[in-house]
This record gives C-alpha cells, sequence and structure tokens, in this order.
C-alpha cells in the first residue's frame, strides 16, 4: 500500500502537469501569435520533467543502497508535492512576463528529480517485502501508480472542465488540480513514516554489504543490466506519450474536437489499466516474464497504423477504444517490467542500478516523445512518421529484452529460506 500510494501521489503530480500543458500552459506562460510554438514550449517544460530525472535517480538510486528505503522514499514525496503545489500558485504571463515561465521550468524541475528518486525505491519496497517467487506481481503495486495517478489527474481536470466555463477554467480552475496534490502528499507520507525498513536492505546491514560508491559500481560491474533495463524501457514510455499526451494535442488541433474527449479516453483506459497491471505482472511468475513483455512490445509497434485511423473517424467510442487498447498494450509490457528491471542487478545495488535505468530510459524514451510527435506532425503533415516512430521505439524495447537475463533460481527462493541463509 505505502508503494502504491506514493507513486500515485508521484504520478498524480507528474500527470496534472502532462495534461495541463497539452491543453492550457502553452497560453498562459507561453503565449503566442502561432499555437504549435505555444504547444511546444509548454511540452519543453515537460521534458524538463524528464531531464532531471537522471539526477533524481544518481542522488537517490545511492542513497537508497547506502541509508535505506525508506528515508529517500519519504523525501522524494516530499520534492514533488511541493513543486506541485507552487506550480498551483504560480503567477502567470500575463501577471509576471516571462520570469513566470522561467518560475514554471525550475519547478518542473523539482518534480522531476523527485520522480527520479521515487520508483526504484518503491519497486524494491513492495517486491523485497514479498515472495521473490511473486516478484511480477508485488513489484507491479508501484506500476499500479501511473495509471492512478493519471486516472486522478483526468478526473480532476475533466470534471473541472464540465463544471467551470472555458474563462474560468483557463483563470483559476486549473490551479485546483494542483493544489489538491497536498491533501494527496499529507496522506502518502502518513504512510510511509509508519513503514519499517525492508528485509532484504536489513540483510544487507547485517552483512556489512552496503557499497561505498553505488553509481560508479553499478556502470563497472552492471553494464550489460544497465543496457537491457535502459532499453527496455524505451517503447512503453513513447507508447505512454503517445496515449496519455500527443492524443490530447492531436484531437484538439487536428480534429478540433472538445478537449474532454481525449481526456475521458485516457480516463477509462487508466481504469482498465488498473486491473491489467497486477494482471500482467502476476502472468509474468507464471510464464517467461521476457516473452509476455515482447509480445507486448511487438503490440505496440503496430498498434499506432490502427489507432489513428480510430481517431480520425472523429468518433468518440472508437477513440475511446483506440486509447484503451494502446494503454492495454503498455499495461502488460508496464506490468511486468519493474521485476524484470529489479532482477537484473544483484542486491545491493539494486536501489542504485534500478533507478539509473528507470531514468536514463525516460530521457531516450517519454522526454522527447511528445516534443518529436508535435514537431513530425507539422512537419510531414501526417500521421504515419509518428506510428514509424512509436514503431522504431518498440523495437529498441526488443532489444534490450534480448541482453536481459531471466532471473536465477536461487532469485526465486522463499523469503524464510533467505532469511535462513543470512541468519547462518
Amino acid at each position: 500500500m505505502a508503494s502504491l500510494s506514493g507513486t500515485a501521489l508521484e504520478w498524480y503530480d507528474f500527470a496534472i502537469y502532462n495534461v495541463a500543458a497539452a491543453v492550457v500552459l502553452g497560453p498562459l506562460f507561453f503565449p503566442s501569435s502561432e499555437p504549435l510554438t505555444a504547444t511546444l514550449l509548454a511540452f519543453s517544460t515537460y521534458a524538463v520533467g524528464y531531464l532531471s530525472r537522471p539526477l533524481g535517480g544518481f542522488l537517490f538510486g545511492r542513497l537508497g543502497d547506502k541509508i535505506g528505503r525508506k528515508r529517500v522514499l519519504v523525501t522524494t514525496l516530499l520534492i514533488t508535492g511541493i513543486a506541485t503545489l507552487l506550480i498551483g500558485l504560480l503567477p502567470t504571463h500575463a501577471a509576471i512576463g516571462p520570469a513566470a515561465g522561467v518560475l514554471l521550468v525550475l519547478l518542473r524541475f523539482a518534480q522531476g528529480v523527485g520522480l527520479g528518486g521515487e520508483w526504484g525505491g518503491a519497486v524494491l519496497l513492495s517486491s523485497e517485502y514479498g515472495d521473490p517467487a511473486k516478484r511480477g506481481f508485488w513489484a507491479s503495486a508501484a506500476q499500479i501508480g501511473p495509471p492512478a495517478g493519471n486516472l486522478m489527474a483526468n478526473g480532476v481536470l475533466a470534471l473541472l472542465g464540465v463544471t467551470l466555463s472555458d474563462a474560468a477554467f483557463m483563470s483559476w480552475g486549473w490551479r485546483v488540480a494542483f493544489l489538491l496534490s497536498a491533501v494527496l502528499v499529507v496522506f502518502g507520507l502518513w504512510i510511509r513514516v509508519k513503514l519499517e525498513e525492508t528485509p532484504v536492505f536489513k540483510a544487507i546491514e547485517e552483512r556489512g554489504d552496503r557499497p561505498s560508491a553505488p553509481v560508479s559500481e553499478v556502470f563497472r560491474t552492471q553494464t550489460r543490466p544497465l543496457i537491457a533495463a535502459v532499453l527496455s524501457r524505451v517503447g512503453p514510455d513513447v507508447l505512454y506519450a503517445l496515449h496519455t499526451v500527443f492524443v490530447l494535442t492531436y484531437i484538439t488541433t487536428q480534429l478540433g474536437m472538445p478537449r474532454n474527449v481525449g481526456l475521458i479516453a485516457v480516463l477509462i483506459a487508466s481504469g482498465f489499466q488498473l486491473f491489467l497491471m497486477p494482471l500482467a505482472g502476476w502472468l509474468s511468475d507464471r510464464v517467461n516474464r521476457r516473452g509476455l513483455y515482447a509480445v507486448a512490445a511487438v503490440c505496440g509497434a503496430v498498434w499506432p497504423f490502427v489507432l489513428f485511423p480510430l481517431v480520425d473517424t472523429g468518433s468518440v467510442p472508437l477513440i475511446v477504444v483506440g486509447v484503451v487498447v494502446g494503454l492495454a498494450f503498455h499495461a502488460f509490457m508496464y506490468g511486468p517490467q519493474a521485476a524484470f528491471i529489479a532482477e537484473q542487478f544483484t542486491e545491493r545495488l539494486r536501489y542504485t542500478g534500478s533507478s539509473l535505468a528507470y531514468t536514463l530510459a525516460g530521457v531516450i524514451g517519454g522526454a522527447v516523445a511528445p516534443l518529436l510527435f508535435t514537431w513530425l506532425l507539422a512537419e510531414f503533415r501526417t500521421w504515419v512518421v509518428v506510428g514509424v516512430y512509436v514503431s522504431i521505439a518498440c523495437v529498441v524495447t526488443l532489444i534490450g529484452l534480448r541482453l536481459g537475463r531471466d532471473p536465477e533460481a536461487a532469485d526465486a527462493q522463499p523469503l524464510s529460506s533467505t532469511f535462513s541463509v543470512v541468519s547462518k
């Protein structure tokens, strides 16, 4: 529950910005006579949130392997929550000029730092308490955070969009979604402060085996696992950005449809993902994890060529179907992903290795995806090139899966056996 609640709150903060970037932040903080320019500038601050993640991964991943999972996870939650609250209070360009955009970028940077250190710890929190033979299922608790956060973020914005006029929403309504983060962060902290350290980290402490320089050790001794883990994440990140960010812009700017159509589609798809993520994690414990991941990656590579024709019909039910199915393929990559990445690294370097893989992949995949989607569509005037880009990203994931390893038999020992070995 601590793993799920923390990542859900972190991703609510991050997702509320993602949606707002496509809808309101461009004109409010980066006004321009050309709508495309405003959108590109807003998405550039979206990218900053990804580019700052490696800093969080380096800093907090290192600390997670040195001082423990719990204390780091409390800190990351505070950083992201405070940054989101301040975004909700930030004056716009009309009030303070270009300084508004600068401050927005700085707060977005802080969000990324917090989230960069969050994921690896949240995955280990659930998987290191659970039975290693069921690691796929338990580690998926952290993976449910993005759809849960996205569900809350899109739900709040959709509700505000329905109840408020466009003028009221653009004036102050969007701020409510950011300010609600304060309540959620307090709840998340209440849960995490009560936690004990994970059994695996306690065992590492008892052996006196904590690494002194975990970052350099990962790069020196875990090179292939790191490359495999990074590449495995690229496809899911790009596919997620396509369905939860770019589709919103495509619907409003290319089809002239109301923004709520896209928001509702993502809302419904995220609801399905809440169940598909743990299902995929559970299934990956019973079949080959890499094989399941690979099948979903192939489906993800093909789906954009079905998605856009569905969206171009302008039919709301078909748009919903397109987004739901696309995010279902994402769920069957993302659900097993946490366990797959954690299994690439030794226990004493798992926080650092997992965090670095997560954040470095975010720069390659999710950070630039919305920018490239927007640029490619404007340059070539067709969605086909966007689909090709997504397919290439999924092929990169397949390469990462080929480089990765399946867990060894020793990795699947029951925790009681592990504790027995440690005590002896």
